[in-house]
Formats: C-alpha cells, structure tokens, sequence
C-alpha cells in the first residue's frame, strides 16, 4: 500500500519539486497552499496530486487540512514541514507584525502540523518527517532577524523531535537549502543575485529538484537509520560542523 505524504508549501518552488518527486516516487500526496489558486490548480492537473487550502500558522486550519487528507488518501505517513515566508527588515525597524507573521507560518506550523499526526505515526510505527530550513537559521542574514530566528529553531525541534521518537520507527530530520533558483530567489535585482552567486563555490544557484532528492531518500523506506540531522545543501556556501 502506497505511503501517503502532506508537503506543506507544496504547489510552488521547492515545495512542487518535492511534490513531484514523492508522486514519482509512488506515494499518495497532498500539497498545502496558502492563497494562490492559479498555482495550486496548475499542480493538481499536472501532478495529479490533491490540494489543500489552510494557513499553517493557525492549528485549526492545520488540523481540518490534515483531516481533509486522511480522510481522502489514508493516514499520513510522511510529513514535509515546508512553507516559509519572508518579511524582511531590519531589526531596529521590524514591527511586531513583521516578526510574528514568519514565527507563526515558519516555525509555528511545524508544531501546528506536526501535532496533527505524530500520534499516528507512534501508534502505526513509523513515520517520516522533514523540516526545510534554511542556510540562514545557520549562519544568520542581515535583515532577516524573524526568518533567521524560525529557521533555527527548526533544528532544535528537529532534534528533539527525533530523540522522543526513535524508538517508535519515526525518523525526523532537517535540510538547509541554500539559494535555490525558485520564483524568490528570481526576483532579486540582478546585481545582488550575481554577488549572491559569486559566493557560492559550485558557481550557481541550487535547483529545487536536488532538494528534492534528499527528501526524497529521507521519506523512504531506506532512511531508517537517518535522525536527528541537519544536512546542508548550498553548494559550499557555508559549511557546518
């Protein structure tokens, strides 16, 4: 029977290229969005996957979401905590809106969807969860105080995560993506995406597909022995102990 897999932040970037790669993959998915309809329509018809509608900042939308899925393609056995947001500035001009939108829709609905299913998973034995982070809840960036701070945060929920579950077949990892070519990263001026790209030592952006394949190895059968870690894909951008 075919595993079934939530992708949060599934109908775009990242989050479609790791849709697209589980649906190879043989699995059941459900990819979240947030507001963009066009995206999520376009995903659906050429993916073939199930969409759902919710704001992951919020724990009833997160828990209806989840329901919705289980009640349409079985328990999750998969779980990639995906979206993200940016709402960046600089710290002494950040508002408290600013700050508590990306606390709440990048580390918030990691417990809020996490909740959802852990249960589940324990008394199933087994379960897969991935948390996208980010290269700069590693090193930090300036203007990106709330985003840095979420991000980090993902790996210490990572690890903690994976502790308390070991024992019951659930395996909980992290990946930092670097600059990865998505719509986002696009929109940057030209000249700062060029010094961006001159600081990385493979010489271009990383592509939603090779992140992809990671979570692709971490949701499968074979990763079992896997937990607990935070693994850098950012062409040697920065390289963590």
């Amino acid at each position: 029977m075919a595993r079934v897999a939530f992708v949060t932040g599934g109908t775009r970037g990242i989050g479609r290229a790791i849709v697209e790669r589980l649906k190879a993959d043989g699995m059941e998915v459900a990819a979240g969005y947030s507001g963009n309809e066009e995206a999520a329509a376009k995903c659906a018809a050429e993916i073939g996957v199930m969409v759902v509608k919710g704001n992951v900042g919020v724990f009833e939308d997160c828990a209806r979401a989840v329901a919705e899925v289980e009640g349409k393609l079985g328990p999750i056995d998969v779980l990639i905590n995906n979206a993200g947001i940016t709402r960046d500035g600089f710290f002494h001009k950040m508002t408290y809106e600013q700050w508590s939108e990306v606390i709440r829709v990048n580390m918030d609905s990691a417990f809020n969807m996490t909740r959802q299913v852990i249960e589940g998973m324990r008394e199933r034995g087994w379960g897969r969860i991935v948390n996208i982070s980010s290269i700069n809840g590693q090193k930090g960036q300036v203007g990106q105080t709330n985003y840095s701070a979420a991000k980090a945060g993902l790996i210490g929920f990572t690890k903690a995560l994976a502790l308390e579950n070991a024992k019951k077949g659930i395996t909980v990892n992290c990946i930092c993506p670097g600059y990865i070519d998505t719509e986002m990263v696009s929109a940057v001026p030209e000249n700062v995406l060029q010094g961006i790209i001159a600081g990385i030592p493979v010489g271009r952006l990383g592509k939603g597909e090779e992140i992809a394949d990671m979570v692709s190895f971490l949701s499968g059968e074979r990763a079992g022995f896997v937990t607990g870690a935070t693994l850098t894909l950012n062409g040697g951008q920065y390289m963590a102990a």
